[in-house]
């Protein structure tokens, strides 16, 4: 199992979450987005948008290539199912799958770099434009996590709600967004965060990132 990532980059985060949480076995391919290496030929063959993560996988004799950290978790939760990051009940799953996609659909995609260098381009403010998206966001997902949240954002155990947060926050320290209005979040991420397999995932942690010091 090979994944391809970039220190930095919150999606590439997430699996890294998701296969450290399960212990799971890979090779870490780094890909330096800064240098534009998701442009040359070879990975871009993997992923015709240039984007990473991007995981490599063994299935049933042929090598299954799969991009979109959605699709990534997903598949390892149905391959791997022992440590799961969804619960066994029908609500609970709907519950870490809807809070999951406020970050994977409502935010994200508005702090995307790419569109950040489009609206400047464009004359538009983009730090108002990302950094209203992150609030909006992550004022959603408190209100929800205020009826959800346990240890973690669904009840007492790790899901694929705090893979997708995690990352999420480390945006939001990155970009200086005030957190103070979000404790249920704030809570959440310091359970997180005393977790090995949170720590080793983190993007301090990475090979690329100790190369770039």
């Amino acid at each position: 199992m090979r994944l391809h990532s970039f220190w930095r980059s919150s999606s590439a985060w997430r699996v890294r979450l998701a296969l450290s949480y399960k212990h799971l076995e890979h090779e870490l391919v780094t890909v330096n987005l800064s240098k534009g290496e998701q442009h040359e030929d070879e990975f871009h063959a993997k992923n015709r948008q240039s984007q990473v993560p991007v995981l490599e996988v063994d299935e049933g004799g042929h090598t299954l290539v799969l991009t979109q950290s959605m699709a990534i978790i997903e598949y390892l939760e149905d391959r791997f199912p022992e440590r799961p990051l969804l619960p066994s009940d029908r609500e609970g799953r709907a519950r870490a799958r809807q809070l999951a996609e406020i970050v994977n659909s409502g935010i994200q995609p508005l702090q995307n770099l790419a569109l950040l260098r489009a609206l400047d381009a464009a004359g538009a403010d983009s730090a108002k434009v990302r950094d209203t998206a992150i609030v909006r966001g992550l004022t959603a997902i408190e209100a929800v996590a205020t009826e959800t949240a346990g240890r973690f954002l669904v009840r007492d155990g790790v899901t694929l709600a705090d893979i997708y947060l995690i990352p999420q926050l480390g945006s939001a320290h990155r970009f200086g967004i005030d957190l103070e209005p979000f404790p249920t979040l704030r809570r959440v991420e310091a359970e997180c965060s005393a977790l090995v397999e949170f720590q080793s995932a983190h993007p301090n942690a990475q090979p690329d990132r100790e190369a770039q010091k």
